[in-house]
């Protein structure tokens, strides 16, 4: 138990922050389902493999837990509390209908041709943020300098809210994700102020709604097919501006620590710009600083890696563990830029896969072509193993990626 405890609490274990804690092999081939203690002191089932992994998500019958399931929690009690543990009382549908309903609402602004639309928009951020950047004088920190700004300002276009209160998101993100920064009373508190922060902007905007996200969402919803209720369509913006830019402020930071960790990787993207897309499916798939994982609550019985696991039970999708199974990648722990297919679980499957994934995909390329034509001599300025990690972060990161070029 010990071994499973230190894994979820600390799934970087280890002297290099971005490799892989050697426990996911072991649990993989011993023990795909373990009995794990989560930091509230709730136990859980722990799944690294990628079988397994993929059958939990793909079924539509379990979905992430909520307080009525009684579920294991993540946070402990007095830190972190609801938002941060992502049980908070302003939910949105978690399964069924109800969700996919939501859902179809939500994912047609996601596609990939608006995604291509927005693309020379989000260049032009990226090329001014990497300017600034060197402007400053080296060293650079990628995490601070393009990492967290380019998301943030794509993500607040995109919801049609202000990109001057971009620090406010960022605090009100963190209490909604981290399960050891704050105290249960903080965490109520930017979650209270969130909430009241969004529905100022939508009752603000509604009279006149823009061609954002939000304003379209509104235009539904007061139309005469219905749309979202005025409480989904304020979580629906809370959840998309936390998933939108924390995730992959810190997904830009640690792809270009991985490609720089071994700088033959920089130099062969460098020789090959063809490449970009495939790399960041593997910066993706390698990216063993992932976080906690993905929850799920089973409602009924399910065998798992030959176990039997009774309804009622919590589970924890560890899809940085199952990323890297042999059964399905070839060499797992090598970063193969060029490898295809790459069929990684990073943004999950079945009927909940992140719905951001097109703008996720598009942002991580954006920011790798960038940096590749704008600063072809991009190196760590610190080594690997000095990169430091976010602690207490549901979905992983690093505090720096300081560079030179």
């Amino acid at each position: 138990m010990a071994e499973n405890e230190q894994l979820l609490r600390l799934p970087m274990a280890g002297e290099n922050p971005l490799e892989p804690p050697a426990a996911w092999e072991r649990l993989r081939r011993g023990c795909p389902a373990a009995t794990v203690e989560l930091p509230s002191g709730d136990r859980a089932r722990l799944l690294t493999r990628y079988d397994d992994v993929r059958t939990v998500l793909a079924d539509p019958r379990f979905s992430r837990p909520t307080p009525q399931d009684g579920a294991a929690r993540i946070a402990p009690t007095g830190a972190g509390g609801p938002a941060a543990d992502g049980d908070g009382a302003l939910t949105l549908p978690a399964k069924g209908e109800p969700h996919q309903r939501w859902r179809r609402q939500v994912v047609k602004y996601f596609t990939l041709k608006r995604m291509n639309a927005l693309r020379p928009g989000m260049t032009g951020t990226a090329e001014a943020l990497v300017e600034t950047m060197a402007g400053r004088g080296q060293p650079g920190d990628i995490r601070a300098d393009l990492g967290f700004p380019l998301p943030v300002l794509v993500i607040c276009d995109i919801l049609g809210v202000p990109a001057h209160d971009r620090d406010r998101f960022s605090r009100w993100s963190d209490a909604f994700l981290n399960v050891t920064r704050y105290c249960a009373a903080e965490s109520a508190a930017a979650q209270a102020e969130f909430l009241a922060y969004m529905s100022a902007h939508i009752e603000a905007v509604r009279p006149a709604p823009g061609d954002d996200l939000i304003g379209m969402l509104i235009r539904e919803s007061d139309g005469e097919g219905g749309g979202l209720t005025g409480t989904e369509l304020v979580a629906t913006a809370m959840g998309l501006l936390v998933a939108g830019h924390e995730t992959t402020a810190n997904m830009i930071g640690k792809m270009v620590a991985m490609l720089l960790a071994d700088r033959t990787r920089w130099q062969l993207l460098l020789a090959d710009r063809s490449l970009v897309r495939t790399a960041v499916e593997e910066a993706l798939r390698c990216d063993a600083n992932a976080g906690f994982g993905i929850r799920r609550y089973l409602t009924e019985d399910i065998e798992v890696g030959g176990e039997l696991l009774p309804g009622g039970t919590t589970v924890v999708c560890a899809v940085q563990a199952a990323n890297r199974d042999d059964r399905v990648f070839a060499d797992p722990d090598e970063m193969v830029l060029s490898r295809s297919p790459n069929p990684h679980l990073t943004f999950g499957a079945g009927p909940h896969a992140c719905l951001g994934q097109a703008l996720a995909r598009t942002e991580l390329q954006v920011a790798l072509e960038v940096l590749l034509r704008r600063l072809p001599t991009l190196r760590l300025a610190v080594p690997v193993e000095e990169l430091p990690p976010v602690e207490g972060l549901l979905v992983g990161g690093l505090r720096a990626v300081p560079v030179r070029w």
